[in-house]
């Protein structure tokens, strides 16, 4: 399970191995990017199998899906070959940008940071303005958008962090060194 905390003491406790599944790197997802195009008879070069794994957002069934998709992509669009170029344009297409996030991770941040200017914002808010549920944003989205330094939670609610402002090319707001909510208010 992804949330262990859920479980109880006596049922955790049953457990002999407590494993933690971390992200892969994108050296690793490279390999396995390479491998999966040999198994799918899919020339790649070692340029391209790393952009598929660059976006891939630390998993391996996400790399696998998004490089199927660059393989029919590269079949129609090209002479089937994977180049970096052939797989930034095909990703393109699919909307997955030069990070990974996908059109809801977007929807998420931008949300976070143009309807709630930044935040910070509670989930039941943030679930209204995207349109999607509350659950599916904690477990789904935001784990990625936390652990690569986009989104931060707080008991207040969540807020972007200054990656997220310059991922979408915005200048972060100021904050006063004290904190002063008042040092932000221009002059009288």
């Amino acid at each position: 399970t992804t949330r262990a905390g859920m479980l109880t003491n006596p049922l955790r406790d049953r457990f002999g191995i407590v494993a933690r599944l971390e992200f892969y790197n994108v050296e690793e997802l490279t390999k396995i990017v390479t491998r999966s195009a040999a198994l799918l008879a899919a020339p790649i070069d070692q340029h391209g199998a790393r952009e598929v794994a660059r976006r891939a957002r630390g998993t391996p069934r996400i790399a696998n899906r998004l490089l199927r998709r660059v393989r029919d992509y590269a079949e129609v669009k090209g002479n089937g070959e994977i180049t970096k170029d052939m797989a930034d344009r095909a990703l393109k297409m699919l909307d997955v940008d030069t990070v990974g996030f996908d059109v809801m991770d977007r929807k998420l941040l931008e949300a976070v940071l143009f309807k709630f200017n930044g935040g910070p914002v509670g989930i039941g808010n943030l679930a209204a303005a995207i349109g999607e549920a509350a659950d599916t944003i904690e477990d789904v989205l935001e784990p990625y958008l936390i652990q690569q330094g986009y989104l931060q939670r707080t008991p207040r609610g969540r807020i972007a962090t200054p990656l997220a402002y310059q991922h979408f090319g915005v200048a972060a707001p100021r904050i006063s060194p004290t904190g002063d909510l008042w040092d932000s208010l221009p002059p009288a």
